[in-house]
């Protein structure tokens, strides 16, 4: 019997060039009932972590208190696909979170937009960043043709 067949993964380099891009990011999370939170959101990668902005008051800052092991999918979704499926341990950045998530805005919109929004979060929430350090990626590119 054969192992599972997958397409072939990006390099370390492509992986790298890959998450440059502003993709949307899927966090996954454990829910205290053992279920799991699916959510889409904006990140950057950065000095080799993957950086998540939220409040401290969402669903996603009590689950990685309770369990910090997280599944991130960031894949883009028009052929030919790729992907990178990052598994890693979770870390809360309350830092300078301010302008660490008008940095983040600032992948997708233009800078003095991500700093209103930004702003205007920050008034009514306490931000966080969401650290992720990968233990593991797996990846696949379908544009490099045959199963492996």
């Amino acid at each position: 019997m054969s192992n599972y067949p997958q397409m072939p993964p990006l390099t370390q380099t492509e992986v790298g060039e890959f998450l440059s891009q502003p993709h949307i990011a899927r966090l996954s999370t454990h829910n205290e009932d053992g279920s799991i939170q699916i959510v889409p959101i904006l990140f950057d990668y950065v000095d080799g972590e993957i950086l998540l902005g939220t409040q401290e008051v969402s669903r996603k800052v009590r689950n990685i208190k309770h369990s910090p092991q997280v599944s991130i999918l960031i894949d883009d979704p028009t052929p030919p696909f790729k992907g990178v499926l990052i598994y890693g341990q979770a870390r809360l950045d309350y830092d300078d979170a301010l302008a660490k998530r008008t940095a983040l805005l600032s992948r997708y919109m233009p800078p003095g937009d991500a700093a209103y929004m930004a702003q205007g979060l920050a008034r009514q929430w306490q931000l966080v960043m969401i650290r992720v350090r990968p233990d593991r990626i797996v990846s696949f590119d379908y544009a490099k043709g045959t199963l492996v």
